[in-house]
């Protein structure tokens, strides 16, 4: 991209502000949205991808069966050359299905971490939703709870092209080892992410529970966060 998802982001939230004034309490709530469309493109691509390597498993097999069945009708020991080219070639579908089943199980792979970053802005939507209603926490408060929400979503969008960046890696001249590598990078960063934003909202539910003076409003924190 000429123009990384990041930028998009900030000039899409800017001229959103510009045509639409919203509280600041409220300014994330549309880049959370942009961020899970480019998560379903993601997605999307990878569901694409894998499908076109699922035929190939489909076509490669059905050879392997034609090749057997073939063989198994004829008397090997007469035709000893012949058996020696099929079977090469039996091992080169062999050795082709196991590529491309090796480079299945990384789209799903892929696929895993881009719903896990989809969690990470659906659990933020919702956890923000709450805290906008809960009246323990006054506006600086919530000021501050949106700068680190924001800097997750950034974290979080930042993870989405780095995905976005494996996808592509597919039709690039790269090893297996560093593609892997580049997985297992945006695993450990998706991962970190998931964690600070569950340990935030964690820490905001506990603190809003700590505030609440009498049993009244300790039932009502409970109720609004679903805590037990």
């Amino acid at each position: 991209m000429s123009v990384t998802f990041r930028k998009w982001t900030m000039i899409l939230v800017f001229f959103a502000a510009m045509l639409t004034p919203v509280p600041e309490t409220q300014a994330a709530i549309p880049w959370a949205q942009i961020i899970k469309e480019a998560i379903k493109k993601v997605v999307k691509a990878v569901d694409l991808l894998v499908q076109r390597r699922q035929n190939r498993v489909i076509k490669l097999q059905n050879a392997q069966k034609t090749l057997e069945n073939v063989m198994s009708k004829l008397k090997l020991e007469e035709i000893a050359d012949w058996v020696k080219k099929q079977r090469d070639l039996y091992k080169e579908y062999y050795d082709e299905l196991k590529k491309v089943k090796a480079v299945i199980s990384y789209y799903f792979k892929i696929k895993q971490l881009a719903e896990k970053n989809l969690q990470v802005v659906e659990a933020y939507q919702r956890m923000w939703t709450l805290l906008q209603k809960d009246p323990g926490f006054t506006a600086d408060e919530r000021k501050y709870m949106k700068k680190v929400y924001d800097s997750i979503l950034d974290e979080t969008a930042k993870n989405v092209e780095l995905l976005s960046s494996v996808v592509k890696s597919f039709t690039l001249q790269m090893t297996d080892a560093e593609r892997l590598a580049l997985i297992d990078k945006a695993a450990t960063r998706v991962d970190s992410n998931y964690s600070d934003l569950l340990s935030f909202n964690r820490e905001n539910k506990m603190l809003s529970l700590s505030r609440a003076k009498t049993q009244q409003d300790i039932d009502a924190v409970k109720a609004l966060y679903g805590l037990p």
